[in-house]
């Protein structure tokens, strides 16, 4: 057996084992958990060993070839060799009758190869799929359009927000982290592949850039080529109705690819166009950015995304106060929380330190296992959108006594009873790469809906809390109450969904903002309306 043989025999017994598939994340649904984005980078490690056992094999196969070389070249280097010496006259008949084909057909390539082939297909089920390709992509513009992020500065690492001539920066990394040409052809061409030109062309722009920059360098990783991103961003512009542009860029893809048929049938097109319609030339089609799905407060959500929680002004207003709450409760007498009134209509208080670091990471370790996409109610469904990228958990009360801890805490804080089924579970959510909410209610809007299945009524209240805080992004904005509040380590988020009418309080529309930077956690008990009949008494006036 050669080295090549022995090497591969190794790395198939290295590759058993690739990981448990019960932890393994859901393949098209890693993006949408900053959790399940970390585990893939378990395999990575795995195909790193994997390259570097091929690279000391591929070493040695070089360097013996190189022996090779070198010895040959200096028998054609000395000028004094007769091949009348029987000796280096059979040794020249042998190298070219034999050694030149053993070294040309040697076997130790494909075998180094083939055993690095056999590990990756072993690692390859743990790895993510294209759907989470897509998915990561579609957040990369998701964070572009919510903080109007400059796709140029992107590419460089740097978070930008520009509008107009003033450039703001929203966050600034230790390390810069660049994309390459491929890396922006694949953002490009996902939007592209969706007839999403707005998003498209930016990204095939700064993949045009960055494959001219470095035209001519071969680089085993990359799936795309300048060809292939001046292809994309020429019939991108076409359809956007910059005709002319579509002309130049297809002029220019000539250029190094001279003999493509349909890209010269593509130019006599252009510019028949052009000809029929010269105001092509100054005057082309404004791209709009495309609003999928409709969301008609969607200005408004990415405006107070934008302001990443920063709200100076309330603090002027002396209706809002911050204090030691207990509650008049005894289980708080000796250790209040600190309590912070965020907003009065409808009512939205922050309680500061309700958790400690060790439970918001127990309950993070709890939750972790059972993390799937995160559904929404539609109708008596639950599906999963594209507006709600997330994993979430279910805990019940009996899996830690951390647990029931925390439930006795909320309970004391509220005055509401949160046992089930007059609260539902805690519900541990962890949001993906641009992980976001957009608005909703937390409460029913429709009878058919199924939190009505617990026969408890509807959700009256909800208390979230932070498990996490993230470097940028990820605020909660209350849309119609016009304010957004940060993500805030080991802080509790209290609001009513309802009026004491039972009516749903419409103020009370909010979204999770698109987590810029950082692994955000959060954790929910959403408290309904049974068994609370005593401890929040009804009204039959609206105003309550």
């Amino acid at each position: 057996m050669g080295p090549g043989a022995r090497l591969a025999a190794l790395l198939a017994v290295l590759a058993l084992g690739t990981g448990d598939p019960e932890r393994a994340a859901a393949r098209g649904d890693t993006f949408s958990a900053l959790t399940s984005v970390a585990r893939a980078l378990a395999p990575e490690r795995r195909l790193l060993g994997l390259l570097r056992r091929y690279l000391r094999g591929e070493e040695a196969r070089l360097r013996d070839l190189t022996r090779f070389y070198d010895k040959v070249l200096s028998l054609h280097e000395d000028s004094t060799t007769p091949v009348a010496n029987p000796l280096l006259a059979f040794t020249l008949i042998k190298r070219l009758q034999s050694d030149w084909r053993n070294v040309v057909h040697s076997l130790e390539a494909s075998e180094n190869i083939r055993a690095l082939k056999d590990g990756y297909e072993k690692v390859e089920q743990d790895l993510p799929a294209f759907e989470d390709l897509e998915g990561a992509a579609r957040a990369l513009m998701r964070l572009q359009d919510v903080y109007m992020l400059n796709v140029k500065g992107l590419a460089r690492g740097v978070f930008q927000r520009v509008t107009g001539s003033a450039i703001t920066d929203l966050y600034s990394p230790k390390r810069l982290f660049s994309l390459t040409g491929d890396d922006c052809f694949q953002v490009g061409k996902v939007a592209y592949d969706m007839g999403d030109y707005y998003h498209a062309i930016p990204w095939l722009e700064e993949a045009v850039s960055l494959f001219r920059g470095s035209y001519g360098e071969w680089k085993t990783e990359d799936e795309a080529s300048l060809e292939d991103a001046l292809d994309h961003l020429a019939f991108a512009y076409f359809r956007a109705g910059n005709v002319s542009c579509a002309l130049s860029l297809s002029r220019e893809f000539l250029l190094y690819s001279p003999d493509n048929k349909r890209m010269a049938r593509n130019v006599l097109k252009y510019e028949r166009l052009l000809a029929e319609s010269p105001n092509h030339v100054v005057a082309e089609a404004v791209i709009q950015r495309p609003n999928i799905p409709h969301l008609q407060t969607r200005d408004t959500y990415e405006g107070l995304c934008q302001t990443l929680g920063s709200q100076p002004t309330l603090y002027q207003i002396p209706s809002l106060y911050c204090s030691y709450e207990t509650n008049s409760n005894a289980y708080l007498l000796l250790q209040p929380i600190r309590k912070e009134v965020i907003h009065l209509e409808p009512y939205i208080a922050l309680y500061h330190d309700f958790v400690s670091d060790s439970e918001a990471q127990k309950i993070r370790e709890l939750a972790e296992p059972w993390l799937q996409r995160s559904v929404v109610a539609s109708g008596e469904k639950q599906l999963q959108v594209e507006y709600r990228i997330s994993k979430s958990a279910w805990l019940k009360d009996t899996v830690d006594p951390k647990l029931v801890t925390l439930n006795h805490r909320i309970a004391a804080l509220t005055g509401l009873d949160v046992r089930p089924p007059y609260a539902e579970y805690l519900q541990v959510v962890n949001y993906g790469i641009g992980g976001h909410y957009e608005p909703h209610f937390d409460h029913a809007t429709s009878p058919s809906s199924p939190l009505y299945r617990m026969k408890s009524g509807n959700r009256v209240a909800t208390f979230m809390i932070y498990l996490s805080s993230v470097e940028a992004g990820g605020a909660t904005a209350f849309i119609y109450a016009n304010l957004s509040v940060p993500v805030v380590r080991n802080a509790a988020l209290f609001w009513w969904n309802l009026h004491r009418s039972g009516e749903g309080d419409s103020d009370t529309l909010h979204a999770g903002c698109p987590v810029l930077v950082g692994d955000k956690w959060v954790a929910n008990k959403w408290i309904h309306e049974y068994g609370q009949e005593f401890r929040r008494p009804c009204s039959s006036s609206p105003e309550d």
